[in-house]
C-alpha cells in the first residue's frame, strides 16, 4: 500500500473516530456515522445496536463517575432526578481528560445556571463542597515540617507565613452547606436539623483539606475563613491575621485565639509547616545548608 493510501486510510479512521466520539459524548447526530458503517440492512442494524450499546454504557459511566464525587448531592436529587441530569452533563460537558474520575469540576457552576433549579439554590455549593473533597483525596499526602516552625520565633514576621495542606479549600456560602454534607454522609447533625438551618437562611463558612491521609470537611469561623484565604494568597502570617483579627469570631466579640487555633491546625493536618515567602542566601536555614 502506498504512503498516500495509508495516510487517506488514518484520516478516514480519524474521521470516524470523530464522529463516533461527537455521537457518544456529544449526543451528535450518528446518520453520518452510521452511513459510512452502513453496508446492507443486516449491518445497519447491527451498528445502530452497538451505537446505542456505547451510549448506553456511556450514560452509565456517566452516573457512577457524577455518583462517586457528588454522593450527597445524588441523595439531594434522588436517582429519579440524579441519573438523567449525569447523562445531560456527559453530554454538554464531556470528559476532557482519559481519568473519568477528574471528570465534573464543572458541575456546580452547571447546577447554579440550571432554571430547572432555580428553586434550589444551595444544590451548587454542595456540589462545590464535595468537589473539594473529591479533589483533596486525591491530593498530596501532607508531610509535617516541624523544625520550620522555629521561624515563627526567629522570622521576620512580614516575611513568615504558613504552609497549607495540599487540597485546601474554603467556601464561603449562603447556605449551611457543611451541616447539609455531614448530615448526609455522617448523620450529624440531623437531616431534620439541617433543614432547619437551611430553611432559616443560615450560612456557613467550610474549610477542606487533606486530614492525613483522608478529606475531610468543617465549619469555620469568618476569621479562620480570612485567615486560610489570606495564607493562600501569598500574604505573611502577620499580614493574614491582621485579617483575621479584624472580624469577629463566630458573629461575637470572641477575639480569634492564634495559639489555639494553630495548635489545632497543625495537630488536624491543616498546617504542615513554616515558611519565608522570600527566602535568601543570608537566612540562618541557608547558611546552614552552605556549611561543610
Amino acid at each position: 500500500m502506498s504512503t498516500h493510501a495509508i495516510a487517506a486510510e488514518v484520516a478516514d479512521l480519524l474521521h470516524d473516530q470523530s464522529l463516533l466520539l461527537q455521537s457518544l459524548f456529544a449526543g451528535g447526530d450518528s446518520a453520518h456515522l452510521l452511513a459510512r458503517l452502513q453496508g446492507n440492512g443486516k449491518r445497519a442494524a447491527l451498528a445502530n445496536r452497538g451505537l446505542e450499546a456505547y451510549r448506553a454504557n456511556a450514560g452509565a459511566l456517566a452516573e457512577r463517575a457524577l455518583g462517586a464525587a457528588y454522593p450527597v448531592l445524588a441523595q439531594l436529587m434522588g436517582d429519579e432526578s440524579f441519573a438523567p441530569l449525569a447523562r445531560y452533563f456527559w453530554q454538554h460537558a464531556p470528559p476532557q481528560r482519559g481519568d473519568v474520575a477528574q471528570w465534573g469540576a464543572a458541575l456546580p457552576d452547571f447546577l447554579d445556571a440550571a432554571p430547572q433549579l432555580a428553586s434550589e439554590p444551595f444544590l451548587g455549593d454542595v456540589a462545590r463542597v464535595e468537589w473539594a473533597l473529591h479533589a483533596a483525596a486525591t491530593a498530596q499526602d501532607a508531610t509535617l515540617d516541624a523544625a520550620s516552625f522555629a521561624l515563627l520565633a526567629s522570622g521576620d514576621p512580614e516575611q513568615t507565613t504558613l504552609s497549607l495542606s495540599d487540597g485546601t479549600t474554603t467556601l464561603d456560602s449562603a447556605y449551611p452547606v457543611v451541616s447539609i454534607v455531614h448530615a448526609h454522609l455522617h448523620g450529624e447533625p440531623t437531616l431534620a436539623q439541617a433543614a432547619a438551618l437551611l430553611g432559616d437562611g443560615i450560612g456557613e463558612h467550610a474549610l477542606v483539606w487533606r486530614r492525613g491521609l483522608k478529606p475531610d470537611v468543617r465549619l469555620a469561623t469568618a476569621a479562620e475563613h480570612a485567615l486560610v484565604r489570606a495564607l493562600q494568597a501569598g500574604l505573611s502570617l502577620d499580614a493574614a491575621l491582621t485579617t483575621a483579627c479584624a472580624l469577629e469570631s463566630d458573629g461575637n466579640a470572641t477575639a480569634f485565639d492564634f495559639n489555639s487555633w494553630l495548635a489545632q491546625a497543625v495537630q488536624t493536618g491543616l498546617v504542615t509547616g513554616a515558611h519565608l515567602l522570600h527566602p535568601t542566601h543570608n537566612t540562618p536555614q541557608h547558611r546552614q545548608e552552605d556549611t561543610p
